[in-house]
């Protein structure tokens, strides 16, 4: 078995197996374009629940205001700083 034998074998099993579902989308297409984009309006969905769902806790998370939001949180931000201090 030479190497390039090897390659054509690896373009073989990608182009017959691994593509094969995107191959049917494809045919799928040319007869009805609602039936191979429905998976595409799944993902979307599933996108948008998951987004709002985010945002939703953020709101609740933001409602609890547990965050401490000084500028003493941060070393970064200035002087006063409370990590700036336990440094020196």
């Amino acid at each position: 078995m030479s190497l390039s034998g090897f390659f054509e074998g690896i373009q073989e099993f990608a182009e017959e197996v691994l593509f094969a579902p995107f191959n049917a989308l494809a045919e799928t297409e040319l007869v009805n374009w609602w039936a191979a984009n429905g998976i595409n309006w799944i993902f979307m969905l599933i996108c948008c629940a998951a987004i709002v769902y985010w945002i939703l806790e953020i709101k609740k998370y933001d409602a609890d205001d547990t965050e401490y939001r000084e500028a003493k949180a941060h070393g970064f931000l200035g002087k006063d700083s409370e990590l700036d201090s336990s440094i020196k």
